[in-house]
């Protein structure tokens, strides 16, 4: 399988220029600095994912907003100061979000709206030709995560237009795509894309969600006293998980998964392997984390077996996340998982 160079080890900038608590220039000014991309080198990681929502880079119109692309040229300069690679990852485009909490959102109507694909595919034109000169050191990802699975091959012929267009201005740009299902693993054998040796088949990670999402307020039917270890069996996380959307925690209960542990994420990846191999492509996990209520000795047992496996099979990997966000990195857990990395 391809190796995804320079985006091996990696953690994401959440809750900075996307998912914001408010639009604010001020947090945008100061949440992130050179100083924290200083911070992330010294740490040992090798990349960043840069998170950010069109209404930073736009307006309602559609009209550029130059102060907002200013975030991501800055990010850009401190990174090549540092020796730190870059994936610019659109979160949020307009006429969809991911975003539970975004209730009223339509997540079908974007597939099949020829004019939400054009403003999107506009935006990410004007994205690649401004960091067309830095495909050495700069990736892209069209859409943070599908949600719908019945989109599928709505969001594959949209995702082909994407590659080839992108392809007319960065030939030889990383581009990361993932699948639906909120790019769970079990999607990316779904995915059928325009390939080459710069393509990477991208998909998050928090499994046993009933683990890493404990007492998490925005998933739905959870209590927000909930607190369970790591690891149990999986039948306890299976009879735990009895109160959440079976949507939402549907790996557990995947033919062939293996008991909690590092075989559990072996198994849970095999599918997705196989395609990236099959494909010629690299494989990438763009967001992988265990909420902040969890137990820090569970978090690290968690950290350390998914590290085992993406290690095993060259996955590159990006850590949700480096502060705040109810995942951030603290420093004593970091000093406790960054052999694994």
């Amino acid at each position: 399988m391809r190796e995804f160079k320079g985006f091996q080890k990696g953690v994401n900038l959440g809750g900075w220029i996307s998912q914001y608590d408010k639009y604010d220039k001020n947090h945008f000014d100061t949440f992130i600095t050179e100083e924290d991309i200083k911070k992330i080198k010294a740490m040992g990681f090798d990349h960043v994912r840069v998170p950010v929502d069109y209404n930073v880079l736009e307006d309602e119109e559609g009209n550029i907003i130059p102060d907002g692309f200013s975030y991501l040229s800055n990010c850009l300069k401190w990174c090549e100061n540092s020796d730190l690679n870059m994936l610019i990852d659109l979160h949020e485009c307009f006429g969809y979000s991911f975003d539970p909490l975004k209730k009223d959102m339509d997540r079908k109507k974007f597939f099949f709206d020829s004019a939400l694909q054009e403003r999107f595919l506009k935006l990410w034109r004007e994205i690649a030709t401004r960091f067309k000169d830095n495909t050495d050191r700069v990736a892209f990802e069209p859409i943070n995560e599908v949600v719908l699975p019945e989109v599928k091959d709505a969001w594959n012929e949209l995702a082909g237009r994407y590659i080839k267009m992108m392809r007319e201005i960065v030939p030889d740009a990383y581009i990361v795509i993932g699948g639906v299902c909120y790019n769970s693993v079990t999607s990316v054998p779904l995915l059928n894309v325009p390939t080459d040796e710069k393509i990477v088949y991208n998909f998050h990670c928090y499994e046993p969600l009933i683990f890493t999402h404990q007492s998490a307020y925005w998933v739905e039917n959870m209590p927000l006293d909930f607190h369970i270890g790591y690891p149990k069996t999986l039948e306890e996380y299976r009879e735990a998980s009895g109160i959440l959307d079976r949507n939402l925690v549907g790996a557990i209960y995947e033919e062939g998964v293996r008991e909690i542990g590092p075989g559990f994420f072996e198994g849970f990846f095999e599918p997705a392997i196989e395609k990236a191999k099959n494909d010629d492509v690299a494989l990438y996990c763009g967001e992988y984390g265990a909420i902040d209520r969890a137990a820090d000795d569970d978090r690290v047992r968690w950290m350390t077996d998914i590290h085992n496996a993406f290690k095993k099979y060259n996955i590159g990997h990006a850590l949700w996340n480096y502060k705040e966000k109810d995942y951030g990195l603290t420093e004593t857990l970091f000093d406790r998982v960054k052999e694994t990395l």
